[in-house]
Order: C-alpha cells, then sequence, then structure tokens
C-alpha cells in the first residue's frame, strides 16, 4: 500500500524525504525528534502493514533502547553527576543526550524505510538520470538491490529444500555447506543481474548526449499547490534554525531557548511538514468515500 502521496510529482516526494532526513539528522530538539518519531512511525505503519509494526517492536525499540543505555556509559560530560559506574560518572546531561540520539537514530531509520516504498528507481533516474545518469543508475540499483536479494534468496532456498539441501537438512556440517552453496548461486545470480541490467541500459542509450525518455510523470495544479505549502514549511523551518529555535544545548549543563510565537510557528510547521502524506492520504480517503456514499 503506497497511498495518494506516492502518486505526487516524483520532485515533491523526494524533496519531503530529503527535509524530514536532514532535519531528524542534524536538528535535535526534543520537540523535532518527538514529531519525526511518531508521524515516521505511524507512515512506516501505514505502509507496511503489520510487517513494519513487528519490525519497529522487534528490531527498531531494542536498538533504540541500547542507543540510550550505552551512550552514558562512555560519554561522562555533563555537570549533574547522579552515580558513579566503576569509578566512571553517570551524568543526567549524558542519559538526556543517549535519549536523544537514540530518537534521532530510530526516527532516521523509519523514515529511510518509507522512503524505499515511495521512491521507486523510475522516480529518481526520473529526477537525476540527465543530470548524473551513471551514479543516479547506480543508486537505485542498490536501492532495490536489498529487497530484490530478499526475495531471490528465498526462491533458491525453497529450490535446494526440494532436493533436500536446504540449511534445515543434514548434519551441522552439511548445513554449513548448503548454506555456503546458497550463497555462491546468490552472489552469482547478482552478478549476472548487474551485468544484464548494466547492457540492457547501455543498449537503450541511457546516458548518451541528447537521449529523450518516456515519463508519465506532470507537475499539475495539484503538484503545485503542495509544493507550495512544502516550501513554506521548509522556509519557516530554515529560519528557526537561523535563529537558534531548531536547535538545544545539552552539555555542560542542559539549556532550552525560551518558548515564542516564532518557535510555536516552528514548531507547527514541522508538524505539518512531516504529517503531509498522512495528510494527503486521509484527504483522498475522505474523499473516496464520500464519493461512494453517493453511488
Amino acid at each position: 500500500m503506497k497511498g495518494a502521496f506516492a502518486s505526487y510529482h516524483p520532485i515533491i516526494n523526494f524533496t519531503f524525504f530529503c527535509a524530514v532526513i536532514i532535519s531528524s539528522m542534524f536538528f535535535l530538539h526534543p520537540v523535532f525528534l518527538c514529531i519525526s518519531l511518531i508521524s515516521s512511525f505511524v507512515y512506516s505503519v501505514y505502509l507496511n502493514g503489520k510487517k513494519a509494526l513487528k519490525f519497529n517492536l522487534l528490531f527498531m525499540l531494542p536498538a533504540m533502547l541500547m542507543i540510550m543505555l550505552v551512550n552514558p556509559a562512555f560519554n561522562h560530560s555533563g555537570v549533574t553527576i547522579l552515580t558513579y559506574f566503576r569509578g566512571n560518572p553517570i551524568t543526567l546531561e549524558s542519559i538526556i543526550y543517549g535519549v536523544v540520539n537514540g530518537l534521532m537514530f530510530a526516527s532516521v531509520i523509519l523514515w529511510f524505510s518509507c522512503y524505499n516504498v515511495i521512491m521507486t528507481s523510475d522516480k529518481f533516474i526520473y529526477l537525476f538520470g540527465r543530470i548524473i545518469p551513471a551514479l543516479s543508475l547506480i543508486f537505485s540499483m542498490v536501492l532495490r538491490f536489498v529487497p530484490k536479494f530478499k526475495a531471490q534468496i528465498k526462491v533458491i532456498s525453497n529450490a535446494q529444500k526440494c532436493v533436500g539441501r536446504d540449511v534445515s537438512n543434514g548434519t551441522y556440517l552439511e548445513r554449513a555447506r548448503y548454506g555456503i552453496k546458497i550463497l555462491s548461486i546468490m552472489i552469482t545470480w547478482a552478478l549476472e543481474n548487474s551485468i544484464e541490467t548494466a547492457d540492457s541500459m547501455r543498449s537503450r542509450g541511457y546516458g548518451l548526449k541528447g537521449r529523450t525518455s518516456f515519463s508519465t510523470f506532470r507537475f499539475d495544479a495539484r503538484d503545485k499547490g503542495v509544493f507550495g505549502i512544502m516550501i513554506i514549511c521548509i522556509l519557516i523551518i530554515l529560519a528557526g534554525a537561523f535563529t537558534g529555535q531548531n536547535s538545544i544545548q545539552y552539555f555542560p549543563s542542559v539549556k532550552v531557548g525560551e518558548l515564542t510565537g516564532f518557535s510555536i510557528l516552528v514548531y507547527i510547521s514541522y508538524l505539518l511538514l512531516s504529517f503531509t502524506p498522512m495528510l494527503l492520504d486521509l484527504k483522498e480517503e475522505v474523499k473516496w468515500r464520500h464519493l461512494q456514499s453517493k453511488i
């Protein structure tokens, strides 16, 4: 399930993900991180369903907690000492900074998981195929490599299982040998697939000067409206960054800037930007249900 946001112009999709990912990485303000984590979590579950919920709970949550716990053990900066661990101080500031880093890590990973669903390889090549043809092709191949690798390794494993050579059969030594055999087949397939892709793109004249290409993407009035709102939100967020509204001091002590009318405007802008895909999808869902009710 991709929703309505995926149907918008690729420049809107790419601009959105660049804005939220960069903001999640560099704006370590608790308000920004909480908005980013909640919006990315909701959108990832909306796009991938139960699979995303399972991934978030079984992988993202433990990874986030590990970062929160590891940081105070190695980072001893801060003036508020809570206790000592093997002679090293555990400070309140280091614990808070560990929580912030955990939130940042989870937000960025979740946004990238959404990016992989929305920004398909054809969209990326459409945006950068004429500017950096070789690099855009490599990047699109890298992004689609992992899902294709996972799907193909299942096919190979099932084929080997039919002849009794799967990693679930035989002794430990035989299982290891079967696993190496499956990995060898997988690597051979990946290399052959990359060569076939390169030959296919070369035969189509990809990257040649003056080459034209067909595209179904059109920047219409709907895209202009959404893109204009996104640009306004991004400009407000950048203005907040230049005026120090998006940052917070963690060391040697935690210092938060005063809450002003402009800072509230910056937070609302980031909230609107982060939930843009969900708002657009909900709008289309309401519109579709309204049309169905009239039938």
